[in-house]
This record gives C-alpha cells, sequence and structure tokens, in this order.
C-alpha cells in the first residue's frame, strides 16, 4: 500500500510539470501560429511517455486490488478451516473418551468370563456324571420302549378309525343339512353323539399319556399294559355302539325326507316376495337347500347365483367345487352350476347383473332368457335378448360356451384364460368379462373401457314374475 501511494504523488507530480510545461508551451505558440503544428507534435511526444506510465500506474493498483481481494478471501476461508479443525478436535476428544469407556467395559466382561470359565471348569466333573446317568437311563427306555411297540400300533389303527368314523359324521352331517324343525333334532343328537366321540378320543388321549408316563417308569408294567387295553377295547365297542345309533338316525332322516311332501317349500324366491334373505327351496333332482333371495336391486323374487363383496372367498376352484357350490351366503359364493341348471330347467329364468365399480358407478345388464346346459354338455350358458345400462354388449360373446375350471379344459381359451385368470368361468375372452376372477385388479369388466369391480352379483328369477 505504501508503494501504491508513492506512485499516485509522483505521478500527481509528474502530471503537474506536464500541465506546467504544456501552458509554457501554448503561451510561445501564440506568438508564432507556424509553430502551431511543432508544439502539438512536441507535446504529443512529452505526453505520451507519461500517459503510459499513468496506464500502468493503473493496470498496477487494479491488480493489487484483486490480491486484496483473493487475499481476504483467503484468509475467511483459513478461518473457517481453523473452526472446522476445533469442532473436528472436540469431536475427536469425545470419541477418544467414549474409546476408554468402551475399554474399561471390555477388561470388566475380561474378568467376567474368567470368572465364568472357572465356574465350568469346576463343575466339569459333575456334568460328566450326569451325562452317564443320563446314558444309562436312555439305554433302560430304549429296553423298555420295545415292550410297548403293540399297544403302539393298537393305538395308531384306532386312530385311523377315528378319524374315518369322524369323515363318515362329517358327510352325514352334510346330508341331512337343510330339513324340518324334527330334522334339526335329529341333528342334535348326533351333535351329542359327536361329542361323545370326542370325549371318547379325549380318554384315548388319556391312555396314550399313561403310556408315555410307563415308558418313564419301571413299575407294574404287565398290569398297566392289561388295564390299557381293557380300556381300549371298551373305547371300541362304545365307539361301535355310536355308529350304530348314527346309522339309525341317517336312516330314520332318509325316511322323513321322503314322507315329507315337495310341495310345502317353493323352487324359487318368487313366493318370497318383498321378504329377502336366506330362504330354503327344493328343486327336482337336487332336494332342499339354502339360496339367497333379493327383492332390492331389481324387484322382488330374485335368486343370486354368485355374489363378490369383499374378497373373502377363493374362487380359484375344481370343477367338482363349482358343480356343487361353494362359500357364504353372507359373504362371497357360487350357487353351484348343478343347482343353477336345475333351477332354469323348470321354466324360462331371467339374468339380472349387478356391478358397482371402484368409483361408486354402477352398472347392470338383464338377460331375457337366462339357462345353462347339463354336465354331459358342459353347463354351456345361454342369455337370450339382452337390455341393460349401457350399449355394449360383452357378455354376448361368451353365448354357448362351456363352463371351464383348471382341472377341465373345455374350450381354446381355457389354458390361456385360466392361467391368467385363476378361476372357473364361460371362457371365451380373458379381459371383457369375467366375474369369477380374483378379487381385486383383476375383477374387471369391460364398459366402453375396463373398470375395476369391488361389487358383483348375478341373479336370476322366473320370467313370469316379472309380468306379474
Amino acid at each position: 500500500m505504501c508503494k501504491i501511494k508513492i506512485k499516485t504523488v509522483l505521478f500527481l507530480t509528474v502530471l503537474e510539470i506536464v500541465l506546467v510545461t504544456t501552458a509554457a508551451f501554448k503561451e510561445t505558440c501564440e506568438f508564432d501560429r507556424e509553430m502551431e503544428e511543432q508544439c502539438r507534435i512536441h507535446n504529443y511526444k512529452t505526453v505520451k511517455p507519461l500517459l503510459d506510465y499513468f496506464r500502468q500506474v493503473r493496470n498496477e493498483l487494479e491488480h493489487k486490488e484483486i490480491k486484496e481481494s483473493k487475499s481476504n478471501e483467503l484468509n475467511s476461508d483459513l478461518r473457517e478451516k481453523h473452526h472446522e479443525i476445533v469442532r473436528i478436535h472436540e469431536k475427536f476428544m469425545k470419541e477418544a473418551a467414549l474409546l476408554d469407556e468402551y475399554k474399561n467395559k471390555v477388561l470388566k466382561g475380561e474378568d467376567d468370563l474368567q470368572t465364568c470359565q472357572n465356574k465350568v471348569h469346576k463343575f466339569e466333573p459333575e456334568i460328566n456324571s450326569k451325562q452317564n446317568i443320563i446314558v444309562k437311563l436312555k439305554e433302560e427306555l430304549a429296553d423298555k420302549s420295545s415292550h410297548f411297540e403293540n399297544c403302539e400300533l393298537q393305538f395308531k389303527n384306532l386312530n385311523s378309525s377315528l378319524i374315518e368314523k369322524d369323515e363318515k359324521i362329517k358327510r352325514f352331517s352334510e346330508n341331512i343339512q337343510d330339513i324340518t324343525e324334527h330334522q334339526k333334532t335329529l341333528e342334535l343328537k348326533l351333535e351329542k353323539s359327536e361329542s361323545k366321540l370326542i370325549k371318547q378320543d379325549k380318554d384315548i388321549q388319556l391312555c396314550q399319556s399313561e403310556i408315555d408316563t410307563l415308558n418313564r417308569t419301571s413299575e407294574n408294567i404287565r398290569e398297566e399294559q392289561k388295564r390299557i387295553e381293557l380300556q381300549l377295547k371298551d373305547s371300541q365297542t362304545k365307539l361301535i355302539d355310536k355308529v350304530k345309533e348314527n346309522q339309525l338316525c341317517r336312516v330314520e332322516v332318509n325316511t322323513l325326507n321322503k314322507s315329507l311332501p315337495n310341495t310345502i317349500i317353493p323352487s324359487s324366491c318368487s313366493p318370497f316376495g318383498d321378504s329377502p334373505g336366506v330362504h330354503q327351496l327344493n328343486v327336482s333332482g337336487i332336494g332342499l337347500f339354502d339360496v339367497l333371495c333379493d327383492s332390492q336391486l331389481a324387484g322382488p323374487g330374485w335368486i343370486v347365483i354368485q355374489q363378490r363383496v369383499g374378497g373373502h372367498e377363493n374362487f380359484n376352484r375344481d370343477w367338482a367345487t363349482y358343480r356343487k357350490g361353494f362359500g357364504s351366503l353372507e359373504s362371497d359364493f357360487f350357487l353351484g352350476l348343478e343347482k343353477i341348471h336345475r333351477i332354469t330347467s323348470l321354466r324360462r329364468h331371467e339374468l339380472y347383473i349387478h356391478l358397482v365399480d371402484v368409483d361408486e358407478h354402477v352398472y347392470f345388464f338383464r338377460y331375457d332368457d337366462f339357462k345353462i346346459s347339463d354336465e354331459d354338455s358342459g353347463y354351456a350358458l345361454s342369455l337370450g335378448k339382452y337390455n341393460g345400462s349401457i350399449i355394449e354388449n360383452r357378455l354376448r360373446d361368451y353365448d354357448n360356451i362351456k363352463f371351464s375350471t383348471f382341472d377341465r379344459y373345455n374350450n381354446f381359451f381355457t389354458r390361456l384364460c385360466q392361467n391368467w385368470q385363476r378361476s372357473g368361468w364361460w371362457y371365451h375372452s380373458c379381459i371383457y368379462c369375467n366375474l369369477n376372477a380374483p378379487y381385486g385388479l383383476r375383477l374387471k369388466w369391460h364398459v366402453k373401457k375396463k373398470v375395476q369391480l369391488k361389487e358383483a352379483k348375478m341373479l336370476i328369477r322366473p320370467t313370469e314374475a316379472m309380468k306379474k
């Protein structure tokens, strides 16, 4: 900075001399106008070095200012680095303190470990002696277990017979559902007999536990074995008596079914009028079974044959399950192909399809002559004339198509569509209409565009009910 000030003073001094010299030359030149041109040349030659020097000084001043600004920036960076180094140092000191604390903990843990090792060495002889005792006991148990093999085989046979009896009881309970109050009384008797069988099963389990106890003891083995065999024989005789009692109940139920007149229970929901809910129908070839009647979506008298309202049921079922029907009438269900065939073969029925998408938009499709063929014909679909809330009638492509499942392919599209849709349906196309598709993203219906459904129902009723 001092050098710059000195150069500035020198520059001002020289500039003042130049100005004085220039003024002197001007006075001289006024007397001689002929020398004016020479004066100008002389002035230029005199002032030019000074001007060059002035430019040089100005450039040096600018260069010095740039260097000073850079120096200030470097100083600020150095201060920031210094602060950062201080912070790192403080962090390092904290970590060093933590490291010392961890070292102390490790030393303490080593001391504890050494103490534990001393204790282990102290108890090793006692452990070895106990292991020898355990080995001897295992050998004794192995010898004793050979005496009870025959008894275990008898228990296995008894358990298998109990399983067979349970299966027979389940089939029996399925066959006597949906009957009159007297039949329900018989079901109560069967349930009591089942509870007795369960009690007998518990008794057998107690016998098994007693055998396990005998495996761990060595006193009175033969007498205990005889007592258990007597209990098993007693249980077997009681089971035989209960099975005979169940058979008698079944015969009584079959007799009652034959004695009940078929005209008492209707074959459609029309007689129930505006009383929706679960009712019992009696259809020729099927007998008695429960259905869900609906009188709110499209008037009275509708039978709900398929319903998707929550995704609580798996619709990827085999042919036998679709033939029989599955699900809960209070949630998702499929009534059954054989039931639908028998109902629609009695008289002419109309079909009503009710759909609600995820945006709460409602659609309906109606056909005036719905039926499906028998099992030998693949339960082929027949629709009749169409009437609905939109122009597109995509289900028409499925007319006269046979029903298919993953274990029975009845048309060309079944393998391709079933692997993607994973459900039983009248497959003609995989993308337009399948109300049995997995609940969620795949449950769609083509209405100008594919819409995702959150609710779907298929309902049927006799056509004469619509005329009334």
